[in-house]
């Protein structure tokens, strides 16, 4: 397994995302793409001292975009939706 911090690369901050901490008590993560379920857990307790019960993954594709008439391609990402025990809350989504 690799540092942690090297497997979650930033937190999702969009008010979806918020909405679905709140809700439904989800974190939402852009992280490592060869990272695993398990990394991706362990990764997220360690990091925020919390409890997580479930991680789904979602790869999202480079898309195709232009500057001008130079033609470049955005990277492929991974997204982990980490549902945390009930009552555990991080801090970095409180107050957004």
């Amino acid at each position: 397994m690799k540092d942690h911090y090297a497997i979650i690369k930033s937190p999702v901050i969009t008010e979806k995302s918020t909405a679905s901490v709140a809700m439904h008590n989800k974190a939402i993560f852009w992280v490592a793409l060869d990272a695993n379920k398990k990394d991706i857990r362990e990764a997220v307790e360690k990091a925020f001292n919390v409890k997580v019960v479930d991680v789904n993954t979602q790869r999202v594709p480079g898309k195709l975009k232009r500057m001008g008439k130079h033609a470049g391609k955005k990277p492929t990402r991974k997204k982990a939706y980490c549902t945390l025990r009930e009552g555990d809350k991080i801090a970095l989504f409180e107050g957004v």
